[in-house]
């Protein structure tokens, strides 16, 4: 069989794409930081662009890059710290609430399992003793558990380290060096393609942008509409639960249910001994049914658009194969790099259909 100039080419580049993808799913685990730290300069190269170009004189891209970092960095701690609140309030309200929430449910369960002829007995005295054992364990216990959890799994926690300092070396670099990078790509382009490679860029950035920038909207929204829904229903905890689940929303579907769970678990322990258990599903349903509506028909497609066009389907794909190839990272990544992919598809599409091998 006699294989065309063409067909050759394009099989010598399959080939190499094949490679390169097999020996990226290999590496996974390694270039997971580089991954992220990539990602991420991205994002901030505009911020420090402006930042280095502002003001009468030039600020030195180094200190411009310090500071983006630096004030990144601030905002993301400022994110994770706002589960302190959260579990300080609630871990005492467990060891409170847990036998009244106990003694409710033995008292429901019974008498409606009845009507259908099931009848069951719970220890609950040996539940909530072997439940109130655990939530009373003293410091010197937890910090013991900690590091013997440490001690077993100590591949995690230093893979979890070196992620947690690789990230912002990386990142450093990447922008320092970003424009000379990214013009580096572009010298081994080939003169020839040069012109459908900016094209092609062109329409990814244009596609990102849009993305990050609605999405930050989105999240800003969410924000304020949940600290608000919950603090309405007279949570204690409404800020920052509120605050939690409007900026998770940034994962798909993830951001979501943690935000749900925090604040279902924080209705039921708030409210099991004064209202009812009955307030805290009502508030979630209400609050959280409201908000997947406003995000979904409102704020998602007039701020972030339909410029994407991925399908709900497609978005579900590309969060579990992402995540299944990076793991958590990979769920942060999926939307966005799901996007490039769709206008490469895209133009891949358009270019077989004027193909000879497509009219024949």
């Amino acid at each position: 069989m006699q294989f065309s100039s063409t067909q050759k080419r394009t099989l010598t580049w399959a080939v190499i794409a094949l490679g390169i993808g097999l020996l990226l799913w290999l590496l996974a685990p390694v270039l997971t930081p580089f991954v992220v730290a990539a990602v991420l300069a991205y994002a901030l190269t505009p911020l420090v662009d402006r930042l280095a170009t502002s003001g009468r004189g030039r600020l030195p891209r180094v200190l411009a890059v310090l500071l983006v970092e630096l004030v990144f960095i601030v905002v993301m701690l400022g994110i994770a710290l706002l589960m302190v609140p959260i579990l300080a309030k609630e871990l005492p309200q467990l060891r409170d609430q847990v036998p009244v929430l106990l003694d409710g449910a033995n008292a429901w369960l019974k008498p409606f399992l009845a009507q259908f002829g099931i009848k069951i007995s719970v220890d609950v005295a040996s539940i909530k003793t072997f439940v109130l054992r655990y939530l009373s364990t003293n410091a010197d216990d937890t910090v013991t558990s900690v590091l013997s959890s440490l001690r077993l799994g100590g591949s995690v926690a230093f893979a979890v380290f070196s992620n947690a300092v690789l990230v912002p070396v990386a990142l450093f670099y990447l922008l320092v060096d970003w424009h000379r990078l990214v013009q580096l790509v572009l010298e081994w382009v080939p003169p020839r393609a040069r012109e459908a490679y900016g094209s092609f860029t062109n329409e990814a950035d244009t596609v990102l942008g849009q993305y990050l920038r609605g999405q930050l909207l989105v999240m800003a929204a969410l924000a304020v509409y949940y600290s608000v829904g919950l603090t309405l229903f007279g949570l204690d905890l409404a800020l920052p639960i509120g605050l939690f689940t409007g900026l998770a929303v940034f994962v798909p579907y993830v951001g979501f249910g943690l935000g749900l769970i925090l604040a279902t678990l924080a209705g039921l322990l708030e409210f099991a001994s004064t209202a009812g258990v009955a307030r805290a599903f009502i508030m979630v349903g209400v609050v959280y049914g409201f908000g997947q509506l406003i995000e979904g028909f409102f704020l998602t497609p007039r701020l972030v658009g339909k410029r994407i066009g991925l399908h709900p389907l497609a978005v579900i794909f590309a969060l579990l194969a992402f995540g299944q190839v990076l793991g958590f990272v990979g769920v942060l990544i999926a939307l966005p790099t799901s996007a490039v992919l769709l206008v490469g598809l895209r133009r891949a599409q358009a270019h077989y259909q004027h193909s000879k091998l497509y009219l024949g």
